[in-house]
């Protein structure tokens, strides 16, 4: 959110006048290109039916030497194109973007500091203002992989809300740890099933507890998120609402519990209410499942007043994440605080759209690799259990 303020302060007069002279020569000089900016887009790509692939194979790649050579990276190639090559580019509601952006705003690169007081004016512009700007001031790049390609896979991730308790109880007794003292002397730390077996290592996690949640899988769901929000019952009764971010692993590998379901022919479907459905049917390899992932998270405790409850966790750009608008990319193909033009067509959901590149994940690797935050809730866990569909990605970069 923008908060504009008015002072009758005659010292504070002039640099207010400042701020309203540099905003209306934004306006007047975005509003110039509003008609070659909607011109040049009316020439989109099209993008596959629900359920489609995207087949490569039928695009001509568009190129032009005035764009410039393309872009080596240290996982990626991003070669230049055509704004009209971008699906679905009139079709983005991009205001809606633009918090995401002033937050990368906050912490931005020095290649997108000097764009920052232009992003903060044009969040109170209209979206033809903001479209028109973009295709001005930037240039699309197609991300492709190394070895060729620029089709690849988007995957999605949200932040659990869970009941939990301060105290351990006989409905909640699935302890939730700070990271142990002794965390960086040794590496890899202990694995998950030595934390549950290992009296030496129980004692090491003796008085890190911060609370206990009522299901096993819940607190595995948690520590793959990297963070939660969590609803914790105090000794007194009284109840409060706070985050669970991310602080550290045992640095062990992680391995899918539900690769695990499939490689055993256990499932056919391997998400999330596809593996509680088979562990509703057995009940006594919870551990057994549990233990395939030796990697665990460890996490810290942070307030969550009433503005920060409207975003989500910090990524690894160190900003809140935006639902919708969000994505945790490789940081060897795409910088921290990019904008990516996104394009996905699958059976769960249309994607066309501006999002930012603002977290990442172990899973996460690759030139053409997203993870799309969905936000928080019931209907963001369902998205993103069972989001995994083709992916292409444009990155925007100052010209």
């Amino acid at each position: 959110m923008v908060h504009q303020t008015i002072s009758t302060s005659s010292a504070r007069a002039p640099k207010a006048s400042s701020k309203i002279r540099l905003m209306n020569r934004l306006l007047n000089w975005v509003t110039t290109i509003v008609i070659v900016g909607t011109l040049a887009g009316c020439a989109s790509a099209p993008w596959p039916p629900a359920g489609r692939a995207p087949d490569s194979r039928a695009r001509t790649p568009t190129t032009d030497s005035a764009m410039g050579p393309a872009v080596l990276q240290a996982r990626s190639r991003w070669t230049p194109v055509a704004w009209s090559d971008l699906p679905g580019l009139q079709e983005d509601p991009l205001h809606e973007a633009w918090n995401a952006w002033l937050k990368s705003c906050e912490r931005p690169g020095p290649v997108f500091a000097p764009l920052c007081n232009e992003v903060r004016l044009l969040s109170i512009s209209s979206v033809e203002e903001q479209r028109a700007w973009m295709m001005a001031r930037l240039q699309p790049y197609r991300v492709e992989a190394l070895q060729g390609g620029d089709e690849g896979l988007l995957t999605g991730y949200y932040e659990p809300v869970l009941e939990a308790s301060r105290q351990p109880t006989a409905g909640f007794s699935v302890p939730l740890y700070q990271p142990p003292p002794t965390l960086g002397q040794r590496k890899p730390w202990y694995s998950r099933q030595e934390i549950d077996t290992l009296p030496e290592v129980q004692a090491l996690l003796r008085g890190r507890t911060i609370a206990y949640l009522a299901d096993p899988i819940d607190a595995l769901t948690l520590q793959i998120q990297g963070s939660g929000r969590i609803r914790i019952s105090e000794a007194d009764g009284t109840q409060r609402l706070v985050r669970l971010a991310f602080a550290g692993s045992n640095d062990q590998p992680y391995r899918s519990v539900g690769r695990w379901l499939l490689d055993q022919g256990a499932v056919r479907d391997a998400s999330w209410p596809g593996i509680k459905a088979w562990l509703a049917a057995n009940p006594t390899r919870v551990n057994e499942l549990l233990w395939s992932n030796p990697r665990v998270v460890f996490f810290r405790e942070e307030a969550l007043p009433e503005l920060d409850a409207a975003f989500g966790p910090r990524g690894a750009q160190g900003v809140p994440l935006t639902p919708g608008r969000s994505i945790a990319v490789d940081p060897g193909s795409i910088p921290y605080g990019t904008p990516v033009w996104l394009a996905s067509s699958g059976p769960q959901v249309q994607l066309q759209k501006l999002v930012l590149a603002q977290d990442t994940g172990s899973a996460i690797t690759g030139a053409v690799r997203a993870d799309y935050f969905a936000g928080w809730g019931s209907g963001a866990a369902e998205l993103a259990g069972r989001l995994k569909q083709p992916l292409r990605l444009w990155v925007l970069w100052p010209k």
